[in-house]
């Protein structure tokens, strides 16, 4: 059904093509109103003026040739002035002369000098004769004319042809001469034509490209009749399309009105055999295969078949124009069936086309995109770009150089020294690049399995040497990577271990004084010390397990802080008041330094208040005693520093980022208690509010510094 409807549109689609095209030749009355015949009409006119009309035989026309003081002038100096002619002519005769007496040729220098004289007495007498000079442009312009009339003889047989064809009468208004081939009184022609005066002057068609004067000094304005003969050869041109014009004509309106018929027919089937769903259906079937074919290529292959389509379209009234219907049935057929494909084609990449053109990703897969994006690739590093085309043109230049020598022996003296400049250098650049490119290759590989030894050499600035310097970077973070990773494992061995014996401490001491507990003969004062044991380790394991989750809430972001603005000074004071009673029962003593003036800033008091309480239990526990605790609050011009400074009873490892991993603490030995989570978290409380907590040791002396943003006062 797709099928029969595709043709029936292609045949109405033609029709209408060709009413458009071929339409206006078609209406006239007859095959003499077309442009086709006024086109064989001008023709005969022009050779009717050339040969009868305004015929000039060649004697008039060398008789009427002249020549003037400016064309004696130009070809005097054509070459230049006499004694540069001169000149030349004395060197190049000289040197013939002196080459033929080396070679023992006598009679040869002989006949040169001879002719030598001669050119020269002839460069001699047009410089000081005018009349030698008008003779020889005299007979090269006579020479011109008689090869105009030689050709024109190639034309006159022509004319004669169209004579057997065209009938004519035409009277000279001037003079009264007539030219004529016909009487027009009998009823001879098919058609006639009047022409009131007849003027050949503006015909470039016969001028002599060099003398148009010649041709048109006594052009005359003439007044007469062409017709077409009745007897004309069938065989002529004219008569030919004559007797076509009629049975074109005639399959013309047939195949118009069948077009009609076609577009009819294609309308109803369109609206009861539901076209667009079948063209859909092969649109889907055929989307997957065409899915790998690159936007431009459909393009192009849309705009080819389109134009193919057009042409066959424009061109099928052709094949209907001469001979019987039923002659030529097969072809047309044929060349219906061939249109109809390609038509179909077109829209169907049409529709292929329409699906995909408003996809960037569609476009992005053409072949011109990929070329274009190649060609940035290529140049993103412009210097190996610029390298590698030079280096591709002189090699072209070294070929095309061989080349040369092949067709030119000659040619070696040229390309040696080419090949000594270009080549060679050329040569040696390649091989020192490809094995320093080689070298950093295997490099590559050597570090991808995992053989870290030695750096690669830094040669220069080139595009090589940065790739090498990067691979050297490379290497060098693989190795920071292992020892970061072999320390991460250490860190997640402690962290299990330390986890392990915090939980196991608390939860042993539970279970064996429950244990105690069920015991029948267990005194009253007993069971209450056991409970308040069993108590205050239940309180040891719940902080364990809050400060737990509280940092792994921190390392997985979904802490959220309730921020408002605070008097860091206030809070600082706040906890100091909170932790008195450990201040004072312990043997240390507290400096604090703060400013007169609030120090604002915009934080989640609680938790900061949690940062504080812990670097101050730290101190409590880890100060030695008798020392002092030195806490200052600095306010600086958008930032606040809160610095707390002890001496640690324990000894520290140099390394003091450790004591901010998990499960960390001061005292190696664990006999203090504590989490050891509580840096951990204090940092990360700390960096959620922009800020930083680091930590300093110098000998036994620690000194934790928090750092805030603060606000000031508008």
């Amino acid at each position: 059904m797709l099928a029969a409807w595709a043709i029936l549109f292609t045949y109405g689609i033609g029709g209408i093509l060709n009413v458009l095209s071929d339409g206006s030749t078609y209406l006239k009355k007859d095959y003499f109103q077309t442009p086709d015949f006024a086109a064989q009409l001008d023709r005969f006119v022009d050779y009717l003026s050339l040969f009868e009309l305004n015929a000039l035989p060649i004697e008039a026309a060398k008789a009427r040739l002249e020549v003037t003081a400016d064309e004696i002038e130009a070809y005097r100096y054509r070459f230049g002035d006499a004694p540069q002619r001169l000149e030349e002519l004395r060197e190049d005769y000289d040197a013939r002369i002196s080459e033929a007496k080396a070679s023992g040729a006598q009679s040869v220098a002989e006949f040169y000098a001879a002719e030598r004289d001669r050119k020269i007495e002839e460069v001699t007498l047009e410089f000081t004769s005018d009349e030698a000079v008008r003779t020889k442009l005299l007979k090269e312009k006579e020479a011109a004319v008689e090869d105009h009339y030689r050709s024109l003889e190639r034309q006159r047989a022509e004319f004669r042809t169209l004579k057997e064809t065209f009938a004519y009468r035409f009277t000279n208004i001037e003079t009264g001469e007539t030219f004529a081939n016909a009487t027009f009184d009998r009823g001879e022609t098919l058609f006639i034509r009047e022409y009131r005066t007849l003027t050949t002057e503006d015909r470039p068609f016969y001028f002599y490209y060099a003398e148009p004067r010649l041709f048109t000094a006594d052009a005359g304005v003439f007044e007469g009749k062409i017709g077409v003969w009745k007897t004309a050869p069938a065989t002529s041109v004219v008569m030919e399309r004559y007797n076509d014009f009629h049975k074109e004509r005639i399959a013309f309106f047939a195949y118009v009105v069948l077009a009609a018929l076609a577009l009819l027919g294609c309308v109803r089937l369109y609206r009861k055999a539901s076209i667009p769903e079948l063209a859909a259906s092969v649109e889907a079937k055929l989307e997957g295969p065409y899915a790998g074919v690159p936007m431009d290529v459909r393009t192009i292959a849309f705009v080819v078949s389109g134009v193919a389509a057009v042409g066959l379209l424009f061109s099928a009234d052709e094949m209907l124009a001469a001979g019987s219907l039923a002659g030529r049935i097969g072809e047309a057929l044929s060349h219906l069936l061939l249109t109809a494909g390609v038509v179909s084609l077109t829209l169907l990449q049409a529709r292929l086309l329409r699906s995909r053109i408003d996809s960037r990703a569609s476009w992005r897969s053409a072949l011109a995109y990929r070329a274009t994006q190649r060609l940035k690739a290529a140049f993103r590093i412009r210097s190996v770009a610029a390298q590698a085309f030079l280096q591709l043109a002189f090699a072209f230049l070294l070929g095309a150089g061989l080349v040369m020598v092949g067709i030119d022996d000659e040619m070696i003296v040229v390309y040696i020294p080419m090949v000594l400049i270009l080549g060679i250098p050329l040569a040696w650049f390649v091989v020192k690049r490809v094995g320093y490119f080689n070298r950093i290759a295997l490099h590559a590989r050597q570090l991808a399995q995992g053989n870290l030894n030695g750096d690669l050499p830094v040669q220069g600035k080139s595009a090589l040497a940065t790739l090498a310097a990067d691979v050297n970077t490379l290497a060098a973070g693989v190795k920071s990577s292992r020892s970061e990773q072999a320390k991460s494992e250490r860190l997640k061995t402690e962290l299990v271990t330390n986890v392990s014996h915090d939980l196991r401490t608390p939860l042993t001491s539970i279970i064996t004084y429950t244990k105690l507990l069920k015991q029948e003969l267990v005194t009253e004062e007993d069971r209450a010390a056991y409970i308040e044991i069993i108590d205050r380790k239940s309180q040891r394991l719940k902080a364990l397990i809050d400060d737990l989750f509280e940092a792994s809430k921190m390392a997985s972001g979904h802490t959220r802080l309730a921020k408002e603005r605070i008097d860091l000074v206030q809070l600082l004071q706040q906890t100091l008041a909170e932790n008195n009673e450990a201040i004072q029962s312990s043997a240390l003593q507290f400096r604090v330094a703060t400013p007169e003036e609030p120090v604002y800033a915009l934080v989640d008091g609680q938790k900061l208040w949690r940062v504080f309480d812990n670097l101050i239990g730290n101190c409590l526990k880890y100060a030695l005693e008798h020392t002092r605790v030195y806490i200052a609050v600095i306010a600086k011009s958008d930032q606040a520093v809160i610095s707390f400074k002890n001496v640690s009873k324990y000894e520290l490892n140099e390394n003091v980022d450790e004591l901010f991993e998990r499960f960390k603490r001061g005292d190696a030995s664990r006999h203090t208690e504590g989490s050891g989570l509580g840096l951990a978290i204090a940092r990360s409380i700390v960096e959620l509010h922009e800020g930083s907590l680091t930590l300093d040791v110098d000998g036994d002396l620690v000194k934790a510094a928090v750092t805030l943003p603060i606000e000031r006062q508008a």
